[in-house]
């Protein structure tokens, strides 16, 4: 375990710095969900994609949107993240990522890898993607059962790979969301990634959010998640790529210990989003309720939404709950991630005290 001493340093400087970009924000990752369409109907997913129908931006409206997005904010230390659905389910994906990559643009890709062949990781690598993360939710059964798609888990393992094939990308990365049905296949799957020399391996809890709200059997229990996090630490002290996601306030014991970096929520601060049909906002995981749109790239320039909106992002959502506005880690925590706050009740839908300190 890292130094104690040093860990709260640290965090009391992030604290300071997270204030001030509550006050400055700096866009740096810019999420663009190109469709909600998707080939599989994952239990948990929070965007409730699958064999929709939605609207969609064109080839030509996000030409313009990124042509501005260069004038307004430069691409220097930008990333486009581009997720869905399934974003390869875009007959013009190629066109819209070849306009980003001839902007300048950095960009990098999740995917349920199902559509890619050599010939498509190729095609990838010619538009310029930096990195993928290709969703990878348990052994062959498990994971096909997981996202309600037969032959889901060959087709994705194919898919990678064939990136692996293609090489020169910056990053290949599994993810895997951890439930109470698949937490007893980490080590088969370390195993199963190691041998194909992934670059790195993320492991993030299923989220009470979307569908998993419909399926409580698959959300992690107490011992669940202590297991899940002694297991992420112990891989990283044996010098194995393998990390938690971004998301939640672990305590003093694990942050630190099972990712590069301590928690910061940078929801409306760091990230912004546009939705398939245009809206703006901040993560995509956030609840899709009314008063988090902030504008719409078809009516609104997004740089002054970033400039003169946002606000309801930038708050501590502690001091809306008694209980975490008197709570002694609500300086490091701030009431915990957006996207997993009920904001009926007022209230985290998932908090790691008590259950792991």
């Amino acid at each position: 375990m890292l130094d104690e001493n040093i860990k709260l340093e640290n965090m009391k400087s992030l604290e300071a710095y997270r204030a001030g970009l509550m006050i400055k924000p700096t866009l740096r990752n810019l999420f663009l969900e190109l469709t909600l369409r998707c080939n599989e109907r994952c239990l948990h997913c929070g965007s409730s994609c699958g064999d929709v129908k939605s609207e969609e931006l064109t080839l030509t409206q996000y030409q313009k949107f990124l042509a501005e997005i260069k004038g307004d904010f430069g691409t220097d230390k930008k990333m486009l993240c581009i997720t869905g659905g399934e974003p390869l389910l875009r007959s013009d994906f190629f066109d819209i990522m070849d306009c980003a990559h001839k902007l300048g643009f950095k960009w990098g890709m999740t995917s349920n890898a199902t559509l890619i062949t050599d010939s498509v990781a190729k095609d990838l690598k010619k538009v310029g993607m930096n990195t993928i993360s290709v969703s990878i939710d348990g052994l062959e059964d498990t994971h096909d059962a997981f996202r309600r798609t037969p032959g889901g888990w060959k087709k994705a393992m194919a898919g990678i790979e064939s990136l692996l094939r293609v090489g020169t990308f910056d990053a290949v990365q599994a993810t895997t969301v951890v439930t109470h049905q698949n937490i007893g296949q980490l080590d088969e799957l370390f195993k199963i990634f190691n041998e194909m020399d992934l670059d790195s391996w993320r492991i993030i809890n299923i989220e009470p959010i979307g569908r998993a709200k419909d399926h409580p059997e698959l959300l992690l229990t107490p011992d669940d998640y202590r297991y899940m996090f002694e297991y992420i630490r112990n891989m990283r002290i044996k010098g194995e790529p393998v990390t938690y996601g971004c998301s939640h306030y672990l305590g003093l014991e694990y942050e630190r210990e099972v990712r590069d970096w301590y928690y910061i929520c940078t929801a409306g601060t760091y990230i912004a989003s546009i939705m398939a049909n245009g809206d703006i906002t901040a993560c995509l995981d956030i609840e899709r309720r009314p008063e988090f749109i902030q504008g719409n790239i078809l009516r609104d320039r997004f740089k002054d939404v970033w400039d003169n909106k946002f606000q309801i992002f930038r708050r501590n959502l502690s001091d809306l709950n008694e209980k975490c506005s008197a709570c002694s880690e609500k300086c490091r925590c701030h009431g915990d991630s957006y996207h997993s706050w009920d904001f009926d009740k007022n209230e985290p839908q998932l908090c790691f005290k008590d259950i792991l300190f």
